[in-house]
């Protein structure tokens, strides 16, 4: 199987993880800078192949199969990072990830898969934003958070009851993009 650029793309967000994870061990100012750097990196890549894709004509079932997977894995590792630096309450990561496990479960088994609407758009953006102002120690980061949480939780609710905007495109992911 051969992997195009816009899937290399997605794979390349994967190396940022150590990268987050490592800067946060540090302990130290410029740990969590680097942190931050490497995971909004990764997160801009997330648009990136996803415009490839679709800009090159070459949208794969690789791609639109690890996009949403490595999404999920960018997301996690500085949300338990978050904790273990008491940052955030684990039940409030937990709901993230539990929503996040649920809704791409609830997904293998339907017969057409809705893409992203604006909540699930509006939710990814929210927990990107949380996410970085927690990890700069800027104001407004837990706050942020628990708008992300709530958005998270929402944005599952209303995927899974169907109300999901009509020009949304039918792929296998449910974010902002596609590889």
């Amino acid at each position: 199987m051969r992997i195009n650029l816009p899937t290399w793309i997605t794979l390349s967000r994967l190396l940022v993880i150590p990268i987050i994870l490592v800067g946060f061990t540090w302990g130290t100012p410029a740990g969590r800078w680097l942190s931050l750097g490497a995971f909004l990196l990764g997160a801009s890549t997330d648009w990136l192949d996803g415009y490839l894709a679709r800009r090159l004509d070459c949208v794969t079932d690789l791609g639109k199969f690890l996009d949403p997977l490595v999404d999920k894995l960018l997301v996690l590792a500085p949300l338990l990072a978050l904790v273990e630096t008491q940052q955030i309450p684990a039940w409030g990561a937990f709901s993230i990830v539990a929503r996040e496990l649920a809704i791409s479960g609830w997904r293998v088994n339907q017969p057409k898969i809705s893409g992203a609407n604006w909540w699930g758009k509006a939710k990814t953006v929210t927990q990107i934003l949380a996410i970085a102002l927690l990890m700069a120690r800027w104001p407004g980061g837990i706050q942020c958070f628990w708008l992300a949480v709530a958005l998270t939780l929402w944005s599952g609710v209303v995927y899974v009851k169907g109300d999901r905007d009509p020009n949304s495109q039918s792929t296998l992911q449910e974010d902002t993009s596609q590889t």
